[in-house]
């Protein structure tokens, strides 16, 4: 995304508070003109003060400037609190809608965009680019506002005191201009590269934070550590490249502007002698000087902190241009009473549209039915469940449900229909009643409860010292892998779905909690549509239809007895996982 674009992008973005920015920017422009008149009137004190030096100084004179020099001191102050609360106050709102729009958005993005982009790279997007955007919204645009006031303010006022001493002033400005232009074009690729290197960095922060049993268990830290520390090193290389050229700005701006006011002086000095200002004027003049210099100073040191938020902004609007999932048919169709009968009928899927996953799937599944899909890893079992969910769609050919096209349904409806148990257990911190509640919100406690009876959760629970009150910790680290497996099964079962999907979810316990499992399982499949899947065939031999997978496709079916019979590949998984070694 080029510069331009991100520059009216963010512009678009913050119109909504349009209003308040200007009112906030006047506020700013009418604090630095009162600022503009105190170098002048101290000037003329100053000649009023050498007039009088025979006859004395004339000190109601003095005393009217320096009451009208508080009074705008006063003022100025009085406006710059003002626009500086206004701004603060848009910025968290601008900031909270920022945070909305991104969260808003996660739910709108298809699976795919999780599987290609690291969580990092998003948590990123939500904090550390959005806090950047509000430091810079919150001090620059007041900051340019003064800036550019006061720049504009002073030329003027030099310009009546003195045109031969402007002149010298102001040949320094494009010089300044030119040189600063030059150097934030050239630091601009090192903040852009500087906010996706912290992303990086947050991504291994968080994979090591959440993966710290598998590190230690594998004495992985030396190397977690150097991979850590070479991401790091590469993040302050290019942050203290970023910082070096944006704050090469001010010292070279200063050298510039200094050399004017030193030309000024000379030149100041000699027009005092020759009578052509008065000494009052020259002064007035050497403070606008410095004025007019720190506003081009103040403009450039602001160089590094624009630069920081194009790149901020640019992440930022990436992510929210991304695609988004195909909308939902206007016209969608609705299953009034879910019977469970699935069709899969010649479907072909592949990730990439280049490699395919699979190939030429078909089955028919009455309602009921408790089906098994196995086969060995990368079989496409688990991509036949994410096309049955609708998180991604099939290259070609149709999946029904009760005889209605899943893609003529919106995904609310069809994922609605499903309880998902993952072997990758997901609980939040809070309360286990909470936990259990998650896919019905008004589930009651009794049926909570009843949910946890069918689990084989319910005991455990209620030896708990708070029973359904007792909370789960962050981690989930409070309670046991099998424990939480049961939960996720009650979890299902509260949601009372039409049909269950088991996605290896006994692999990661014992065999006593897996026996708990089996049991559970049995329970919630009984006159329910349901979809196993497992590499532990011991689990599935009670099934009514086994779909054994290879290579995408299916390659044999039936149930677990007729196809030990036919001494198959289904019988060859079998008896691989009884064979001693």
């Amino acid at each position: 995304m080029r510069k331009k674009g991100v520059a009216k992008l963010f512009l678009n973005s913050i119109k909504p508070f349009g209003f308040w920015i200007i009112f906030a920017i006047i506020l700013a422009i009418g604090s630095a003109v009162l600022g503009l008149f105190t170098p002048k009137i101290l000037g003329e004190m100053t000649d009023i003060a050498k007039d009088s030096f025979a006859t004395g100084l004339d000190w109601d004179a003095l005393g009217m400037k320096i009451t009208i020099i508080i009074i705008l001191f006063t003022s100025s102050s009085i406006l710059n609190y003002f626009q500086a609360y206004i701004l603060g106050v848009v910025t968290a709102k601008y900031t909270k809608s920022l945070r909305k729009q991104i969260l808003e958005k996660i739910t709108r993005l298809p699976i795919s965009y999780f599987d290609n982009h690291q969580f990092g790279d998003t948590l990123s997007c939500m904090t550390n680019d959005i806090d950047i955007i509000a430091t810079s919204m919150s001090q620059e645009i007041a900051d340019v506002s003064l800036s550019l006031t006061t720049l504009i303010g002073v030329m003027v006022i030099m310009l009546t005191i003195s045109i031969p001493l402007s002149i010298v002033t102001f040949i320094v400005v494009p010089l300044s201009v030119f040189v600063v232009a030059r150097i934030a074009k050239f630091a601009q690729k090192y903040f852009k590269k500087q906010q996706a290197t912290l992303a990086v960095l947050n991504s291994k922060i968080e994979e090591s934070y959440s993966n710290q049993v598998i590190i230690k268990s594998n004495s992985y830290e030396k190397t977690a550590l150097a991979d850590f520390d070479k991401t790091n090193k590469e993040l302050a290389t290019t942050s203290r490249k970023a910082q070096f050229f944006a704050s090469l700005a001010f010292p070279v701006t200063h050298i510039f502007t200094n050399l004017g006011y030193v030309a000024v002086c000379i030149l100041g000095g000699y027009l005092v002698i020759e009578r052509r200002i008065s000494l009052g004027n020259l002064q007035a003049f050497i403070g606008y000087v410095s004025r007019f210099n720190r506003p081009i100073t103040e403009v450039a040191s602001t160089t590094s902190t624009i630069q920081s938020l194009l790149a901020a902004s640019e992440r930022i609007f990436n992510f929210l241009n991304a695609d988004e999932e195909e909308p939902d048919p206007e016209n969608n169709r609705t299953i009034e009473k879910v019977k469970g009968a699935v069709v899969f009928d010649h479907v072909k899927f592949s990730y990439d549209k280049k490699h395919t996953v699979i190939k030429d799937f078909s089955a028919n599944i009455l309602p009921g039915q408790k089906v098994a899909i196995v086969g060995p890893t990368g079989a496409g079992k688990t991509t036949i469940i994410n096309l049955l969910m609708r998180f991604y769609e099939p290259d070609s050919g149709s999946i029904t449900i009760d005889d209605v096209p899943i893609n003529e349904m919106t995904r609310a409806d069809v994922r609605t229909m499903f309880g998902m148990v993952l072997q990758d257990t997901w609980l939040f911190s809070g309360s286990i009643e909470d936990n259990l509640r998650y896919g019905n919100q008004q589930a009651s406690l009794n049926e909570i409860e009843e949910a946890a009876r069918i689990s084989n959760i319910h005991h455990t629970i209620k030896a708990l010292p708070k029973g359904y009150e007792s909370v789960i910790s962050e981690n989930s680290d409070n309670i046991s892998a099998g424990e939480k497996q049961l939960l996720t099964i009650a979890r299902a079962i509260v949601a009372n779905p039409s049909m269950i999907i088991l996605d290896e979810a006994t692999s990661n316990v014992d065999t006593r909690t897996e026996q708990l499992i089996q049991a559970a399982f049995d329970k919630i499949t009984k006159g329910r549509t349901s979809f196993i899947i497992a590499h532990r065939l011991s689990t599935i031999r009670n099934a009514d239809l086994i779909l054994v997978m290879k290579d995408g496709d299916i390659v044999e079916q039936g149930t677990h007895d007729t196809l030990l019979k036919k001494k198959g590949f289904y019988a060859e998984l079998y008896n691989s996982q009884f064979t001693e070694e």
